[in-house]
C-alpha cells in the first residue's frame, strides 16, 4: 500500500487513529561556510513550520567528519529528509552517507563553486533552496567513486587539482570562483603528464595530458560546459582529456570548450563505467572541489547505489 505523504497507517483500514504524521528533516551544516548560523537556523525553522514540518535535527560537520557520519545518523534516527548546507565537499560527504538509503537529500548551497546545485538547476539562495527542499521532487542520481571515495560532480588528475592547491581561502572569499582561474594562470606552462587510460576493460590508450577529468555532470562555473554529454542519471560517467602548453595551447582548449566544438585535438572525450588512469609519476588529484593529495593512479567507476536528490518540479523556474 502506498500511503499519502504525511499519513500514518495506524490500523487495518489505514485510518484507524486518524493521526497526521509530522515530517522531520535533519539539517547538516558546515559552520565554516555560513556567516550567520543563527539567522540560517531561523530561516530553516520558519520555512519548515510554514509547511507543517517538525523541529529539525541539527547536525554540524567537523574537520574529522565533513558530513558522512552525520548523514548516517540522520537516516538511523528516521529523518524524512536530509538538508546539506555547505559547499560541494559537504554535499558529497553527506551523499556518501545517504546513497542507497532512499532518504532524499536537499542542498542549500553555501560554497564557492556549488557545481552540483548549478548543474541540477537548484536555487543558490537560501529561501529558494528551502522551497525546493520542502516542495520539490526526488531525482535519482548516479554516484561515482574515485580511488574508493564517492563523488557527485567531478574527479580530476592534473591541472584542476593544481588550481585547487594554489587557491587560498582569503582569495576565494574575495573573488569567488574567479580565484581558481587566477590560480590556474600559474600552471599554464607546466609540462603535460604522460598517462595511460583503460576504459571498461578495453585496450590501453597512451596520451599526453595536462588534466584528465571524469564527471557525473558537465557544467563548470561561468557557464562553461566541459562535458556536454554528461547526465547525472544515465548510468555512465564522462571523461575529458585536456592537453596544452603555454598561452596559445590553453586558448585553443578554451575556445574548443566554450564553442562546444566536437572532441579532437587538445580536447578528447569519452564515456565509461570503469576507468583506470596511470600516470608517469605522482600528480595532485581532486574530488568535487577538494584536493585529495597526490597519486600515480586514479581508478574511477559508477557506484551501484543511487542517491535521491530533491530538485525543482519540471517546468518550474
Amino acid at each position: 500500500m502506498t500511503l499519502a505523504p504525511g499519513r500514518e497507517d495506524d490500523g487495518p483500514t489505514g485510518r484507524a487513529a486518524g493521526r497526521v504524521r509530522v515530517s522531520r528533516a535533519a539539517v547538516i551544516v558546515n559552520p565554516a561556510k555560513l556567516g550567520d548560523v543563527a539567522r540560517f537556523r531561523g530561516q530553516v525553522r520558519a520555512a519548515m513550520a510554514e509547511r507543517g514540518w517538525g523541529e529539525p535535527m541539527w547536525l554540524a560537520t567537523t574537520p574529522d567528519d565533513p558530513g558522512e557520519g552525520q548523514a548516517r545518523t540522520a537516516v538511523k534516527d528516521g529523518a524524512d529528509l536530509v538538508v546539506a548546507c555547505g559547499g560541494d565537499g559537504t554535499v558529497t560527504a553527506c551523499a556518501a552517507g545517504l546513497a542507497g538509503s532512499r532518504t532524499p537529500m536537499a542542498v542549500v548551497p553555501a560554497g564557492t563553486g556549488n557545481l552540483l546545485a548549478r548543474n541540477l538547476g537548484l536555487p543558490l539562495d537560501v529561501r529558494g533552496a528551502l522551497e525546493v527542499a520542502l516542495a520539490g521532487v526526488n531525482r535519482e542520481l548516479d554516484v561515482g567513486v574515485a580511488n574508493g571515495r564517492p563523488f557527485l560532480v567531478m574527479a580530476g588528475l592534473g591541472l584542476d587539482a593544481q588550481m585547487l592547491g594554489s587557491t587560498s581561502e582569503p582569495l576565494k572569499k574575495r573573488l569567488g570562483w574567479v580565484a581558481y582561474v587566477v590560480a590556474g594562470l600559474r600552471h599554464l606552462r607546466d609540462r603535460p603528464m604522460r598517462v595511460t587510460l583503460r576504459a571498461d576493460g578495453g585496450p590501453p590508450e597512451r596520451r599526453r595530458a595536462s588534466a584528465v577529468i571524469a564527471g557525473n555532470v558537465g557544467r563548470l562555473q561561468g557557464g562553461l560546459t566541459l562535458l556536454p554529454g554528461a547526465a547525472p542519471d544515465d548510468g555512465l560517467l564522462d571523461v575529458v582529456v585536456l592537453t596544452a602548453t603555454g598561452w596559445a595551447g590553453w586558448l585553443a582548449v578554451l575556445a574548443q570548450v566554450a564553442l562546444r566544438r566536437g572532441a579532437g585535438g587538445p580536447v578528447t572525450r569519452g564515456a565509461f563505467r570503469e576507468l583506470r588512469i596511470d600516470a608517469d609519476r605522482e600528480y595532485p588529484w581532486e574530488l568535487d572541489g577538494e584536493l585529495m593529495g597526490s597519486t600515480r593512479q586514479l581508478a574511477v567507476a559508477i557506484r551501484p547505489e543511487k542517491l535521491l536528490v530533491r530538485v525543482p518540479h519540471p517546468g518550474r523556474g
